[in-house]
């Protein structure tokens, strides 16, 4: 296009996200109208995309970063001929496509859902590296930020690793609008403080006026020429860039504007129809398909001591051997984690993202995004930081797997600052999400192996010490199932038990049923979704369940224990053992004692529930 064609194009764009905000009486107008000359030039002259094959390997991948500014998105879509009028004007609506920040579950042009800001970048360069490293299909990644989560410091992740990368297929653009939700943002048009901190971090900048379409559009031409480097182009902006009532204005953030159709008018009227030819991708082929080899997982023997760490490392680099389509990612700590198992077997599908979990899971969302299988692995105890991208991946309706090691008290010396105590409530909470816990070496490569054909988030906890292994290499693990591992008539109650406190919930076991008092196991490994028939069938044949967990009594074993009761069924005598109080540093051994949840002090609580503990 033209510079006149682009112009009205941009225009069109203003008109289109005033009115789909206006019909919906809520939205981001204003943020989406700073944007709309960078929107049009992008669509028109440099975007290779096919929306009739969303899909396809050559296209260009966009982010709307700034997901709030989605009337810009869907009236971009319609420029392009995607959705219709009709269609723009049920924006925001119960049932619509077109939510008020834009989904992948409900549009297929989306490459990931966006509105928690300070994540499009980040998942954008997952995207970038899919393309430089592994697609090598010529796509480029365009992010479109806003200015006010440049704040965040996992937009600082992001910049970092794409300049370590050397992306120069990636390129943010960052509208400079000066204006956030509650007034202007810390560095305001100041375009050399944005440009002083990409440079610091490889990156090649250019400084603009966001509504020359002209100088924009020789900047993305700049983009498309640098090698070597991704591109940050800073662009000054006017939030609500057109409307005198509300251009450059504070406290306007989110709110449609009051005098509609008056704005509509001094943007030129909204009888426009503009189409846009957008530039067909390059033809291109993917280049991974999954290879459906035999899968040689590693097995153990029974009474060998291994750790489920060990077990989850070489699980993992023989499902690489299997699938060519499994990649894992590392937050520099694979040689505890055993990740780097994988990296000696498939450098070239191993991704190091250094002590960055905001930066790994979003690279695990950009690379699941292009069909890859990733596993993402760290202590479990720092993917809390991670959190929100987790979150994020759910609303996505994202397929990655996530490996949390040295959980729990049972890590020993170290403190509770590495005890990841809280993973288990964290990802149970997560829409849809699979989260399992294994007690052994034999169960903990199965349950890798079938995480990969899950949907969702999939979480699996790991611990550092070894263990015992309880199952045969050809025993099966399904999803949402359990194993009785001690079972009798004559049981009085049940030990329900998952990971490090399996082996601890047998001892207990054994030594009172030397004192005449039979109990029942169960490994609880599927802790989400959890086996509620096999729960349900010991409370009714032992009537008391006690939950022993290497985790804190909120949102971990007990509760889900407890869910499997929760359709109108009188509740079962419930008791929890779980960690209550701070734990310090001591041995393994001493933690599970002082925590009580180790055989000792499971025994002590089975004796009082039958009542027959001798109190002094």
């Amino acid at each position: 296009m033209n510079t006149r064609e682009l112009v009205e194009l941009a225009q069109q764009l203003r008109v289109d996200s005033v009115r789909a905000s206006a019909a919906a009486g809520s939205g981001h107008p204003t943020s989406s109208m700073s944007a709309a000359d960078l929107m049009a030039v992008l669509l028109a002259n440099h975007l290779r995309y096919d929306f009739d094959r969303p899909a396809h390997p050559g296209n260009d991948r966009f982010v709307l970063s700034k997901g709030h500014a989605s009337p810009l998105l869907y009236s971009a879509y319609k420029a392009a001929g995607a959705i219709d009028d009709e269609e723009l004007l049920t924006f925001r609506k119960l049932g619509s496509r077109l939510e008020g920040h834009p989904t992948p579950q409900r549009l297929p042009w989306v490459e990931t859902a966006t509105g928690s800001l300070g994540q499009g970048l980040p998942v954008g360069v997952g995207i970038a590296l899919s393309g430089k490293r592994l697609d090598r299909t010529g796509y480029r990644v365009w992010v479109l930020c806003g200015d006010s989560e440049m704040a965040e410091g996992s937009v600082w992740e992001a910049a970092e690793h794409a300049g370590h990368e050397h992306l120069d297929n990636l390129t943010a653009i960052i509208d400079v609008n000066r204006l956030g939700q509650r007034g202007p943002t810390r560095h305001g048009h100041d375009l050399d403080a944005y440009a002083r901190r990409f440079q610091a971090f490889g990156w090649h900048t250019v400084e603009v006026d966001g509504h020359d379409v002209d100088a924009v559009d020789r900047a993305y031409g700049e983009a498309l020429s640098t090698k070597g480097q991704p591109t940050a182009i800073l662009a000054r902006t006017l939030k609500g860039k057109g409307v005198t009532d509300v251009e450059d204005r504070e406290g306007l953030h989110g709110k449609p504007l009051k005098n509609a159709d008056d704005a509509i008018e001094e943007l030129g009227g909204a009888d426009r129809d503009i189409r846009v030819e957008v530039h067909e991708p390059p033809a291109a082929r993917m280049l991974h398909a999954v290879r459906a080899g035999h899968l040689e997982l590693p097995r153990f023997e029974k009474g060998e001591e291994v750790a489920t760490r060990d077990a989850f490392g070489q699980a993992l680099a023989a499902l690489g051997t299997g699938r060519g389509d499994v990649v894992a990612l590392d937050g520099e700590v694979g040689d505890s984690t055993r990740a780097e198992l994988f990296a000696k077997e498939h450098p070239d599908r191993y991704f190091e993202c250094y002590i960055a979990e905001q930066q790994m899971v979003a690279t695990a969302v950009g690379l699941a995004t292009r069909d890859w299988v990733p596993y993402a692995s760290t202590f479990a105890a720092f993917l809390t930081r991670a959190y929100d991208f987790i979150r994020m991946a759910s609303i996505s309706g994202s397929g990655i797997n996530l490996v949390g090691s040295h959980a729990g008290v049972a890590i020993g010396q170290d403190g509770p600052s590495q005890m990841g105590l809280e993973d288990l409530a964290m990802m149970r909470a997560v829409h849809g999400s699979t989260v399992l816990y294994p007690c052994d070496a034999n169960q903990t490569a199965h349950l890798i192996a079938e995480m990969a054909g899950l949907e969702g988030i999939r979480y699996l906890r790991t611990s550092r010490g070894e263990s015992p292994v309880l199952y045969g290499p050809d025993e099966e693990f399904p999803i949402g199932g359990s194993k009785v591992l001690r079972s009798s008539d004559q049981d009085r109650m049940t030990i329900v038990a998952a990971g490090v406190t399996v082996p601890e919930a047998l001892s207990a076991a054994d030594a009172l049923d030397r004192e005449g008092i039979r109990v029942r196991v169960i490994d609880l490994y599927s802790v989400k979704p959890v086996d509620r028939l096999t729960l349900r069938r010991a409370a009714e044949e032992t009537g008391c369940l006690v939950t022993v967990e290497d985790h804190h009594e909120e949102g971990g074993i007990g509760d889900a224990v407890l869910d499997a009761f929760l359709d109108g069924r009188p509740v079962p005598r419930l008791v929890r053992l779980a960690v209550r109080t701070m734990p310090g540093s001591g041995s393994p051994d001493e933690q599970l004692h002082a925590a009580g949840i180790d055989a000792e002090s499971i025994a002590v609580a089975a004796k009082l529930l039958v009542e027959e503990a001798v109190v002094r």
